[in-house]
């Protein structure tokens, strides 16, 4: 995927593939309420996968911007987000499942609906994982983004609204990936309808990582895990 690639996924849709290391993922959503849930796992070695708490903890936040990176559990960078001009991306909510579409929106079946039935996002990221011959077993906490959710002083999580038609986010692949999407909504997501804005993926070359890059200078702690990616990199160099 070195050249351009361009594709939509539409609402309740789903999508993964492979993406190499240097790479740019842009995210744009179609109209408001967008969410799309998001799995990020190391392409060689699958149980190197996004890690949410120490995400979080080394960064010293509960949401994601431009600026932070994706930590995987081995305390190594994934992917950072370079541009953002939605502002806030959940990273707590969990994610939808059959028992709470229905209970929102309606109970719909293929059998009846068929292209027409409301998704949820632990069937969509289940079925993507099972395609690249990974299980329940390494089902884990997606990044929601494009959703605010907020979290009160007494511990209480609230969902937010925020504008996200026409806004967009852009990941740079730091390993090489395996990425795993479903444009399903949000969890704590109000709403009486299901959202309907689709979410464009344009995939292409990154620029070179400089010493003035963003998420290389956010704080400490993003430097180590770079570099530990950057080593890993160079001790690995030529063996997949």
């Amino acid at each position: 995927m070195k050249a351009s690639f361009t594709t939509t996924i539409e609402p309740g849709g789903k999508w993964s593939a492979y993406v190499s290391k240097g790479n740019s993922i842009r995210m744009t959503a179609s109209g408001d309420r967008a969410n799309l849930a998001c799995l990020l796992f190391h392409a060689h070695q699958p149980s190197e996968r996004y890690n949410m708490p120490d995400t979080l903890k080394a960064q010293h936040t509960a949401l994601l911007t431009a600026g932070h990176v994706l930590m995987s559990d081995q305390g190594r960078v994934l992917a950072s987000i370079t541009e953002d001009t939605v502002g806030w991306h959940d990273t707590l909510s969990g994610y939808t499942t059959r028992e709470s579409i229905d209970a929102k929106y309606g109970v719909t079946r293929y059998q009846s609906e068929r292209n027409d039935w409301l998704r949820n996002a632990e069937q969509n990221l289940k079925v993507e994982l099972f395609r690249h011959n990974l299980t329940v077993r390494d089902f884990t906490t997606p990044i929601n983004f494009f959703s605010k959710i907020v979290c009160e002083l007494d511990g209480a999580m609230r969902y937010q609204g925020q504008d996200t038609a026409g806004k967009s986010v852009t990941l740079r692949t730091e390993m090489d990936l395996l990425v795993v999407l479903s444009n399903t909504p949000n969890p704590m997501d109000p709403g009486s309808l299901y959202p309907e804005a689709a979410v464009e993926l344009v995939i292409t070359d990154a620029a070179p990582i400089g010493e003035d890059d963003l998420c290389l200078n956010h704080c400490g702690e993003n430097r180590r895990a770079f570099e530990n990616t950057w080593n890993a990199h160079a001790l690995m160099k030529g063996a997949y």
